[in-house]
């Protein structure tokens, strides 16, 4: 009587999140700077400030990650007390800074939270663009290279780094020149910046769709 040989199930490819940190941490950690920086806007203490049209765009991949993974999914017994924890700072502090702001000067928010005219009608259609774009761009490279790829993963990682630099660009571009009246140049690099802060936001949501 012969001995049937069992053959090993093929492995697969392991997933590795960036830096080793607990899967959708780097989505919450990015949810909550572009959280913090509408906090940045309520807060502002002088009068001449709106929330930029390009962070409607970016809360709308906040929003879809949220809806998309409401609670917070766990691989090989990995820990989920860093995310749980950024989303709760992410919930507590939105809903105190807007009953600050609401209790302070209720015209003032909702002043604040409308873009201009001028701004929605000149950059509108390209930020759309970028956001859509940048988050089909997340997706397909995941579907061709695969989410197991050790490429896909590095470039995954690098391009979390970018969006986080580029959203931290932007509050210390705010801060520089958010109570002076802006020069057409600042306000062109301002929107340029907020174009690729677009990008690569999307695109990495887009990678983790």
């Amino acid at each position: 009587m012969s001995v049937a040989s069992v053959q090993p199930a093929a492995s697969l490819p392991e997933v590795r999140y960036p830096f080793g940190l607990p899967l959708g941490t780097i989505r919450a950690t990015l949810a909550l700077m572009i959280c913090g920086f509408v906090w940045l806007v309520l807060l502002w203490p002088h009068d001449n400030v709106k929330l930029p049209l390009a962070h409607f765009f970016m809360g709308s991949m906040v929003f879809m990650a949220f809806v998309s993974h409401p609670g917070v999914p766990t691989t090989r017994g990995e820990s989920t007390f860093l995310p749980w924890l950024l989303r709760a700072i992410f919930a507590i502090g939105s809903l105190g800074v807007v009953a600050y702001a609401v209790y302070t000067d209720w015209d003032q928010v909702t002043k604040r939270l409308v873009p201009s005219e001028r701004e929605f009608k000149d950059w509108w259609l390209l930020f759309l663009g970028v956001t859509v774009g940048g988050f089909l761009l997340g997706r397909f490279l995941r579907l061709i290279m695969g989410n197991g790829s050790p490429f896909f993963q590095s470039l995954r990682a690098w391009l979390s780094v970018l969006a986080m630099f580029m959203i931290l660009g932007e509050f210390l571009l705010f801060i520089a020149f958010a109570s002076s009246e802006q020069s057409p140049g600042v306000d062109q690099f301002f929107h340029a910046w907020q174009g690729a802060q677009l990008v690569a936001v999307s695109a990495y949501f887009g990678s983790r769709s």
